[in-house]
C-alpha cells in the first residue's frame, strides 16, 4: 500500500487536468491542483488514466499451449476441443502454472489486473483446478483472478463432470459454470441449467455460461438461463459468454428475447476475436459475423463485457493479453463507430466487465483501490485507435509496470510532432 499524487491526468468521463491523490493504496480525492507534501508524484503529462482493463472470460489452463500435441490445422472450434481432449492427458501442474504465470506478465503489462478464466473440470485428476488455483494465490498481489468451473464435454454428457464441478467448488473456485449447447440434446442442456443454476443459488454463487456458442437459430439456451435466473432471483450474478448463435435468429424472436434478458439481470460476454474466427465456417458467401448482438443488448439496457476467450491455445495461435486489441475489433465487427458506442466498446473492456465480476472498490472513485493504467493516448477512443504503450501500471499505489514512451508521436498528418532522445 503506497502514497501516491498523480497530476494532469485525462480521465475516460472526459475531465481532463485531473489530480489523484492515492492515501495507502486507495484513492483518497480527484480534483483539480491537489496540493501535496512529501509524497511521490507522477506527472501524467495529459495522458489517459483509466481504471484497469478487465478480461471477462478466458481459458488460462490452455493459455500459451499453441502447438501441443499438434496445430489445429482447420482452425475450427470442433478441432480445437478434439485438441484439447488430446492435450489433457498429458497436462503437468508445473507447465499449467509456468504457462499462466507468463501470461499473467504479459496481462500486467497490458494493465489487465482482473481476469475471469474458465478452468475444465472432466478431468477426474482437476490438475488443471489444482495449478490455477495455486496461479491465483501467487498473482494475488498485483492481478485478480477469477476461475470458473467449467464442464467442457457437457455436465451430463461427460460421466463424472457434475462431481467433478462440486469437488472444484468445494476446493475454492468462484463461479458455477456450463455448456448446455454442447450436451447431448436440447433437453439435457436445458436440465443442465436447471441443476447449475439450482446449485449457485443454494450457495449463494455467480454463474457464468458457455451459452449458445452456436451459429444455429435454434440454440436457445439463453432463454432458458433467463428463466431460471429470475426463477431463482440471481439477478446481478448470472452471465452468458458467446451468444453466437443470436446472430442468426430472427429479429422477432430476439425483440421478445432481449426484454427477458434484461428482466433477469443476465449479462452478456462476447469474445469478438474468437467468435468471428471460429463461427461462420458453414458459409460459403454470404458469411455470417459470427458475434452476437452487441448494440442491440447495450441499447436493451443489458450488461455486455468484451472477452479475450485465447490467447496461442487449441483454438487461436494469436493474441497477446491486450484488451484493447479486443475492443477494437469488437467495434469494428459490431459496426460500433460512433463516438458514444466507441466509448460503449472501451466500457466493455473496463467498468462493464468489472461489474459483471462484482470486483470490490474498482474505479476511479474515492475510497477505491488505486489501481489505474496511464496510456500514451489522451481519450478512450484515441486508445482504441493506436492500442498505444501502458505507460504506467499502478496496483495499490505502487508502480508495477512502466514502459518508455515511443521515440517518436505522430499527428493526424503523419507529420513527427514529438521526439525523445534517449541517453
Amino acid at each position: 500500500m503506497s502514497d501516491l499524487l498523480v497530476r494532469n491526468a485525462n480521465l475516460p468521463d472526459g475531465r481532463n487536468g485531473i489530480d489523484i491523490l492515492v492515501r495507502q493504496g486507495r484513492i483518497e480525492r480527484i480534483d483539480h491542483h491537489i496540493p501535496f507534501n512529501d509524497i511521490p508524484v507522477l506527472d501524467a503529462h495529459g495522458n489517459l488514466l483509466t481504471a484497469p482493463f478487465v478480461d471477462a472470460h478466458f481459458h488460462m489452463d490452455a493459455v500459451l499451449s499453441y502447438g501441443l500435441p499438434r496445430v489445429n490445422q482447420s482452425g475450427t472450434l470442433l478441432e480445437g476441443i478434439a485438441l484439447w481432449g488430446e492435450l489433457k492427458p498429458h497436462l503437468t501442474q508445473e507447465a499449467l502454472i509456468a504457462r499462466a504465470m507468463q501470461y499473467c506478465d504479459w496481462a500486467v503489462a497490458k494493465g489487465l489486473l482482473a481476469i475471469r478464466s474458465h478452468v475444465d473440470i472432466c478431468d477426474d485428476r482437476l490438475l488443471a483446478v489444482e495449478a490455477l488455483l495455486e496461479v491465483k494465490r501467487q498473482v494475488a498481489p498485483y492481478l485478480d483472478l477469477q476461475l470458473v468451473a467449467f464442464p467442457q464435454d457437457g455436465l451430463l454428457r461427460s460421466k463424472t463432470a457434475w462431481t467433478n464441478l462440486q469437488r472444484a467448488m468445494a476446493m475454492g473456485v468462484d463461479v458455477v459454470g456450463g455448456i448446455p449447447h454442447f450436451e447431448r440434446t436440447m433437453a439435457d442442456g436445458a436440465e443442465s441449467i436447471r441443476l447449475l443454476c439450482e446449485f449457485a443459488a443454494e450457495r449463494g454463487l455467480r454463474v457464468d455460461m458457455h451459452c449458445d456458442e452456436s451459429d444455429d437459430p435454434l440454440s436457445r439456451h439463453i432463454e432458458t438461463l433467463a428463466f431460471h435466473t429470475n426463477r431463482l432471483g440471481l439477478y446481478g450474478r448470472v452471465a452468458g459468454s458467446h451468444l453466437t448463435s443470436m446472430h442468426s435468429m430472427d429479429n422477432y424472436y430476439v425483440s421478445k428475447l432481449l426484454p427477458l434478458i434484461r428482466e433477469a439481470g443476465v449479462a452478456a460476454i462476447a469474445n469478438p476475436l474468437i467468435n468471428i474466427t471460429l463461427q461462420g465456417r458453414h458459409d460459403t458467401y454470404p458469411k455470417r459475423r459470427g458475434m452476437t448482438r452487441v448494440p442491440e443488448m447495450i441499447a436493451a439496457g443489458i450488461d455486455v463485457a468484451f472477452g479475450h476467450d485465447c490467447v496461442m491455445d487449441p483454438w487461436y495461435s494469436l493474441g497477446s493479453g491486450d484488451m484493447l486489441e479486443v475492443a477494437h475489433m469488437g467495434l469494428h465487427v459490431a459496426q460500433m463507430t460512433g463516438q458514444d458506442a466507441m466509448r460503449q466498446c472501451f466500457d466493455a473492456i473496463t467498468t462493464t466487465p468489472a461489474r459483471i465480476l462484482g470486483l470490490d472498490q474498482y474505479g476511479l472513485a474515492p475510497g477505491c483501490h488505486a489501481d489505474f493504467v496511464i496510456l500514451d493516448a489522451t481519450d478512450p477512443i484515441e486508445a482504441l485507435r493506436l492500442r498505444p504503450v501502458r505507460l504506467y501500471v499502478i496496483r495499490r499505489g505502487k508502480i508495477i509496470s512502466e514502459t518508455p514512451k515511443p521515440l517518436a508521436k505522430l499527428n493526424l498528418a503523419g507529420r513527427i510532432t514529438e521526439v525523445n532522445f534517449r541517453k
